[in-house]
């Protein structure tokens, strides 16, 4: 999966009656200032500014910040169920499919690192304000969907050991290297491709029958 990030603008002002993408430019914008100045010193007013609104008309779209941290979280994960689905029906053996679906959870990782952000390393008080409820409710299904091919790789006898404990290190795995890069870009990181190959090959090698 690769999801193209367009570069961060300003909006300008937009006439009355050409306000319908509004919805889509507030979330952009709100993501990348949560992320920079973090949930409490995000302000409705600094988010209506980068869109070119005023605090009064943003409110006509979201009632307050959480509503919006909300929306952005549905919406990641939203992006992330529906990749994950569509691997998870291939016509592939499952082990095939599993890789597949942890390597789309880290490509969009990398391609959408403020959406991961908020989602995945949202403080706990923040993540009351809207991350958390998404966060257990499509968050769960995600999981739900890793673990229903795990067991089917296990019942398939392609794969030991309990099918639960088993998704939830391939998780750990997939967050691990990616909350890792995002967060500490200063570090001297070898080839993404290379990096992520060198960790999921071994530990599905370790994880499969043969």
């Amino acid at each position: 999966m690769s999801v193209t990030v367009p570069p961060a603008t300003r909006s300008a002002r937009k006439p009355k009656g050409e306000g319908h993408s509004r919805r889509a430019e507030i979330l952009q914008a709100a993501e990348r200032i949560f992320v920079e100045h973090g949930y409490e010193g995000a302000t409705i007013r600094k988010i209506a500014d980068e869109v070119g609104l005023s605090s009064t008309a943003l409110y006509m779209h979201f009632a307050d910040k959480g509503e919006i941290l909300l929306q952005i979280c549905r919406d990641a994960f939203d992006m992330l169920l529906a990749s994950v689905r569509e691997l998870a029906v291939l016509d592939a053996p499952p082990e095939v499919r599993l890789r597949r679906m942890i390597e789309a959870y880290i490509d969009f990782g990398f391609a959408q690192p403020n959406a991961y952000r908020l989602i995945y390393l949202t403080r706990p008080l923040e993540a009351r304000e809207g991350a958390q409820s998404a966060a257990q409710e499509l968050g769960g299904e995600l999981f739900a969907a890793f673990e229903a091919v795990v067991r089917e790789t296990v019942e398939a006898g392609r794969m030991a050991g309990d099918p639960s404990t088993v998704a939830q290190a391939i998780w750990a795995a997939g967050h691990g290297i990616v909350s890792l890069m995002i967060t500490k870009p200063y570090f001297p990181w070898a080839e993404r491709e290379r990096l992520v190959g060198t960790l999921l090959d071994p530990l599905f090698a370790g994880l499969q029958r043969r």
